[in-house]
């Protein structure tokens, strides 16, 4: 009986000409790039979670298409510039290791485009899902005393934005505020907020965690800060490299930046807020060095213990257990 092996490198599409003069539907260009990015072993998570949903992130910059309408278009045929544009973004998301959020300058969140470039991380927040399922529910299983909660909104750590106009958008009477140490993640930022016409409630502060809202208090704070520990930081992939260290170290545990968060946040809540902390996959880390600390945790499609909320009461519990 006879075995079917795969095919040496010599014998696939290697090359972008070759692609481009062989390939023609979105289809074929899905089908090559697929492969093509698999066989390079590049790294995904930064937006995209395969290689099948990065390469429809290409194309459908590309294409000027939504991510979420590719599949309808699947079967047309491409013309040959379009295919060289596609062939050659592929070739260097392979070959220089670049996300390609960073390649085509926009990524996709919560069916929102950004805005993108290494200024900042590029968005992918889990708390943005919250913000559609788990925390809308965990609100209305808690109601607030006032009707209008919440009124005020601050997204500390706010890189490019995101999270401050999701909310914005998710709590169209509120007033939210973004923070940021880096000027230059804050000018991002305020390109995303023009470009979805937020102007009028959604404003963006420099400086160190809380300093630049100083006395300010707010009915909810969200909050994506740097996590990753220095174990993990030493085996990141080049891809993530290419992204603001600051954004993403956190220390020896992941948890230097948010233990000063945890202090400080009870200084900048009211009596019946919340704060909602994204830690990825450090809630081992988070559970060790806070013990005591009673929060809630909001289940996301990644996992069930990466984003904790956790209440105004209790980070004021915490602090005077700590004094």
């Amino acid at each position: 009986m006879s075995e079917f092996h795969r095919p040496a490198p010599g014998t696939k599409i290697a090359s972008v000409a070759q692609a481009v003069d062989e390939l023609r539907s979105i289809r074929d260009l899905m089908r090559w790039a697929c492969s093509r990015m698999n066989d390079a072993d590049v790294a995904f998570g930064q937006s995209a979670v395969d290689a099948r949903t990065e390469a429809i992130a290409v194309m459908s910059w590309a294409l000027a298409l939504p991510p979420d309408e590719m599949e309808d278009w699947f079967d047309c045929r491409l013309s040959r510039s379009e295919r060289e544009v596609i062939a050659l973004l592929v070739d260097r998301r392979c070959s220089e290791r670049v996300p390609a959020a960073y390649l085509t300058g926009e990524a996709w969140l919560a069916g929102l485009c950004f805005r993108c470039d290494p200024r900042a991380l590029i968005p992918r927040s889990l708390i943005a899902e919250t913000m559609q399922g788990a925390l809308v529910q965990w609100l209305d299983e808690h109601p607030r005393r006032d009707p209008g909660w919440p009124a005020t909104i601050l997204d500390l750590c706010t890189g490019g934005g995101s999270l401050a106009i999701l909310a914005a958008l998710a709590f169209p009477e509120a007033s939210v505020t973004g923070c940021d140490l880096s000027p230059e993640a804050l000018e991002l930022a305020a390109t995303n907020r023009d470009l979805h016409g937020l102007q009028t409630n959604v404003r963006f502060l420099q400086g160190d965690c809380f300093e630049p809202v100083m006395r300010e208090k707010f009915d909810l704070i969200l909050c994506n800060p740097p996590y990753v520990n220095d174990f993990s930081m030493g085996n990141l992939p080049a891809e993530f490299r290419s992204e603001p260290r600051l954004a993403l170290a956190g220390g020896p545990d992941g948890m230097d930046l948010i233990r000063r968060i945890l202090a400080g946040a009870p200084s900048h809540l009211n009596p019946d807020g919340a704060l909602v902390l994204e830690i990825g996959h450090e809630a081992e880390h988070f559970e060790r060095a806070f013990p005591k600390l009673e929060h809630h945790w909001l289940g996301v499609s990644a996992g069930d213990r990466m984003i904790a909320l956790i209440e105004a009461r209790s980070l004021r519990r915490a602090a005077a257990r700590a004094a």
